[in-house]
């Protein structure tokens, strides 16, 4: 195993000897600009002390050179004691300190700390992002994350840049150039024409006790606004009568200043802070609360806490809908909430990475819920979006239960998936119900206030709530936590004479990873709808009655329910309050296909909704079946959250779970209706750009949609109150490229009417896309063999080489495997990650009467995985979760017929 591959145990081990007091640490990004500089001077002091003397540890680093190491006075050998990605510190005393000065390098990975050049004006932009562990790529240290210290930053950068990190800056002094000192030629020539120093020095405040991974720096010539949030905490708080002032500043690239929309997320930030502060009862403890929305970012956000770190695809260039300024907000909670959980209370290993992760998932869309306007549509946004995500990854073969085995670092990097985020907040949801908000709440702050600055593992969490509830978490936590897998909850009722006799829950569970029934508790309500005969209802499917149910074993008899009429639709787990894969009875199932857009409530229909995708998944019900219910029952649905949902899977749907002598004629019903959808529905509205964007993403695949494609890109026959902006336009000539309706001249005349990052992405999609071989060898060039690419634009090329046909991608398979090895060895984890999932040969057709897992690309994987045993743990479990991934989608074909 590799050494940068740091490994839990090791961890622990360092962890028993090593107490870190603080670090000291000089960053020098002053030759930023110069885009050939590879990289740029860092140097670490640390002081620690060690409980065994004479005993050896070691420092993580991953960059171009180690220059010196001087531990305790003495320097080290360098050529000794650096090796890889580690730095030997031998002999250690005591108490201790060491200095290394070293040369990082500059990412382009979104690793460590990621240079960019703004194709818009030249302009060069950084910023770091080290989870779970690449602070080690810009400065020295020990990176795990229960050695926590205070860190101290120095910054050298060009002397018109703005510098940020996480506490404010308590000294800035010009760098004056080269050896020159005041009063030297060369020290006032910088100031000639009133440009400055070429560099300057900005000292930062020590921060609180943090990890390594939660530390950051931000250097460019952004553009920031200021504001400023005050409160004083109520009569009913611990901290009565107490004032917390938070400065805010909210950070861009200059290039998008124009669209830097501040007034909205300055609110939902307020409304954050008032709110968690008032919810925790815990004063944020971190000073200021910058927000910096930076390009090519990896993630969607980031908990640094000082200065939270966003990607900038947050900053809307073209016309946005609600939801997608909903989903920013909802991303802002999120990380808001981590300052609690996560950043002053963070778990002792990455086995425990729900402890910040799930938390912040369920308390970001409680926040929304509960102090913003958009109140309930974030639950709805929860179960059509986030669970829907947990529903895939837990049925995968790599899932794992929600408290993980998570042996080393590069095992912490595949699990930031679905089951850590959305399956461990709709698990803590369901705890809250069970063990009631108030309790959840005051367990909460009990924790806070025992652990803060320190890190936990599960039953530091468990105490606090067992003792605020009264209840004992332990089979809960076994149940929930502890297992893998989804319950399947399956609706039986009886009836005699338009009642029902009886109704009963049969709950199916297995743990995939021990093979053992893992049947779990479920606090959950059943509901029934019917059709409405009021004025106000008629013709809605409105709920009738609810049933509060408690399922546990395999069969839960429902007696509420025993002689109640048989309702037209029954929803179990009405109001989501539980995690499971629900199906509808026969009956149900029946209303939904012919009704689903009438059920009144929201979330009830949202939840509809998503029992029949599940059902198609699991090749229990034609994909056909679903793409006609949306094409039927989509158009006017108000919660735009929910109808891109539904947009999203009919246009998957189609292209990979109906049989290739099908898929056609259902492609051509799904275009058809969406164009339909998109000429009437209301000018202006979300849901007319909802249709536009489907339009656009359908036309990739079908001939039948050029000319009015062509139309729309010249403003002809363009629906009243559709803006076809720059967004719109790239989608559209990306549908155009894919089926050679679009010459490379036409891609770059139209980046030239305006060029961004966005649209540089765009193009380079665009190009890529092309059904030419020439344009498929070029991107797989770029891809896969040059390192030239950075994150952001190998996912562009990777997008459009991929919307190729069988034709020209069949000769990609054999590639794809040879070079699997090779790119997991020589690129960064992200960008390793992005080329085998990315490229992996995933659409397939069935031929009538094959077995799927007789397919040859599902074959020639099982054979690489054979071949390949001791392969890197990461890399196979990718190949598993794409094999899976193809398997269902071929057995959905299967079960469709020909």
């Amino acid at each position: 195993m590799s050494n940068s591959n740091l490994c839990r145990a090791e961890a622990a081990t360092r962890k028993s000897l090593v107490t870190v007091h603080a670090y000291d640490v000089r960053v020098d990004i002053s030759n930023a600009p110069k885009l050939d500089d590879p990289g740029f001077a860092t140097q670490s002091t640390i002081t620690f002390s060690s409980t065994v003397e004479a005993e050896e540890t070691f420092l993580d680093f991953i960059g171009l050179e180690v220059e010196s190491v001087v531990l305790n006075g003495r320097e080290l050998d360098v050529g000794k004691v650096v090796q890889d990605a580690r730095i030997a510190l031998p002999g250690l005393a005591s108490e201790n300190e060491v200095t290394v000065r070293a040369t990082a390098a500059y990412s382009r990975s979104g690793e460590g700390l990621h240079r960019f050049q703004d194709p818009a004006d030249g302009l060069v932009y950084t910023y770091t992002q080290y989870e779970p562990a690449d602070a080690r790529r810009v400065f020295p240290n020990f990176e795990q994350p229960d050695l926590k210290a205070p860190f101290t930053f120095h910054v050298t950068a060009p002397a018109h840049w703005e510098v940020a990190s996480n506490q404010p800056v308590a000294g800035r002094a010009d760098v004056p150039p080269g050896d020159a000192r005041p009063g030297d030629a060369a020290f006032d020539a910088a100031f000639a024409n009133g440009s400055g120093p070429a560099s300057a020095c900005w000292d930062f405040a020590p921060t609180l006790p943090i990890s390594t991974y939660i530390t950051t720096i931000l250097a460019g010539p952004y553009f920031k606004v200021s504001d400023h949030f005050s409160m004083v905490f109520g009569p009913d708080s611990a901290h009565a009568g107490k004032s917390l002032e938070i400065p805010l500043t909210a950070y861009c690239r200059a290039s998008l200043a124009d669209h830097f929309d501040t007034d909205p997320i300055f609110a939902v930030t307020k409304a954050g802070l008032a709110y968690f502060n008032e919810l925790f009862d815990y004063p944020y403890p971190f000073g200021k609360y910058d927000q910096a929305f930076v390009p090519e970012y990896n993630l969607g956000a980031m908990e640094n806490p000082g200065l939270v770190t966003f990607t900038e695809a947050y900053i809307h260039t073209s016309r946005a809908t609600d939801t997608e300024y909903q989903q920013r907000a909802n991303t802002i909670m999120h990380e808001m909430a981590h300052m609690w959980f996560g950043d002053l209370v963070t778990m002792g290993w990455w086995d425990d990475l729900w402890l910040k992760e799930s938390f912040a998932d369920f308390m970001g869309h409680l926040a929304v819920a509960d102090a913003t306007g958009w109140g309930a549509k974030s639950w709805t946004l929860f179960a059509s979006r986030r669970k829907a995500w947990a529903y895939v990854q837990d049925q995968l073969p790599t899932t794992h239960p929600i408290v993980a085995d998570i042996p080393d670092l590069e095992a912490a990097k595949q699990n930031f998936d679905g089951i850590t985020y959305a399956k461990g907040a709709s698990v803590l949801k369901q705890l809250v119900a069970y063990v009631g908000r108030d309790a959840f709440m005051a367990g909460s702050r009990e924790y806070f206030r025992t652990h803060e600055y320190s890190n936990t593992s599960l039953t530091d969490l468990l105490a606090p709530l067992e003792a605020a509830s009264g209840r004992d978490l332990a089979q809960w936590a076994a149940g929930w936590l502890q297992t893998a897998g989804i319950s399947t909850l399956t609706p039986t009722l009886t009836a005699a004479e338009g009642l029902i006799t009886s109704f009963s829950i049969t709950q199916e569970a297995v743990d995939p990873t021990t093979g053992r029934r893992a049947l779990r508790p479920h606090r959950l309500s059943v509901g029934l709808f019917n059709f409405g005969t009021s004025t106000d209802d008629a013709g809605r499917l409105v709920r009738t009655h609810s049933a509060a149910v408690d399922v546990a074993g395999d069969v839960t008899d429902v007696a509420a329910l025993a002689g109640l009429p048989v309702p037209a639709l029954i929803v179990v787990n009405d109001q989501d309050l539980s995690y499971a894969k629900v199906r509808l009875d026969p009956s149900s199932l029946k209303t939904a296909l012919a009704s689903v857009d009438v059920v009144e409530d929201p979330l009830a229909r949202s939840l509809v909704w998503s029992s029949l995708w599940n059902a198609v998944r699991d090749a229990q019900l034609p994909a056909s079946s679903y793409v006609t219910a949306v094409c039927r029952h989509a158009a006017g649905e108000p919660d735009i959250a929910l109808l891109q949902t539904l947009a999203d899977n009919a246009r998957f749907a189609a292209a990979n779970y109906c049989p290739p002598g099908t898929r056609g004629g259902v492609q051509a019903e799904l275009l058809a209706a969406v164009e339909r959808h998109l000429d009437q529905a209301a000018a202006g509205s979300d849901e007319q750009l909802v249709w536009a964007r489907a339009f656009a993403l359908l036309g990739r695949g079908s001939d039948a949609s050029t000319e009015r494609i062509r139309g729309l890109l010249a403003g002809e026959a363009v629906p009243s109150g559709l803006g076809v902006d720059t967004g719109l336009r790239w989608l559209l000539w990306e549908a155009l490229a894919a089926r050679g309706e679009a010459t490379v001249a036409e891609l770059d005349g139209e980046l030239a009417r305006k060029t961004t990052a966005e649209t540089r992405s765009a193009r380079t999609t665009a190009v890529a896309a092309r059904p030419a071989e020439d344009a498929k060898a070029a991107a797989w060039e770029d891809a896969v063999v040059g390192t030239a690419l950075t994150n952001e634009l190998l996912s562009a090329t990777i997008e459009g080489f991929m919307a190729g046909s069988h034709a020209l991608l069949d000769a990609y398979v054999e590639p794809y495997f040879a070079v699997l090895a090779d790119v997991w060895e020589k690129r960064s984890i992200e960008i390793a990650g992005r080329i085998v999932r990315g490229l992996y040969p995933a659409r397939q057709d069935l031929e009538p009467g094959m077995d799927p897992a007789a397919h040859p690309v599902v074959v020639r994987t099982d054979a690489w995985l054979a071949e390949n045993a001791g392969a890197a743990a990461g890399l196979r479990r990718l190949l598993v979760e794409q094999r899976d991934h193809l398997v269902r989608a071929l057995a959905a074909q299967a079960a469709a017929g020909f």
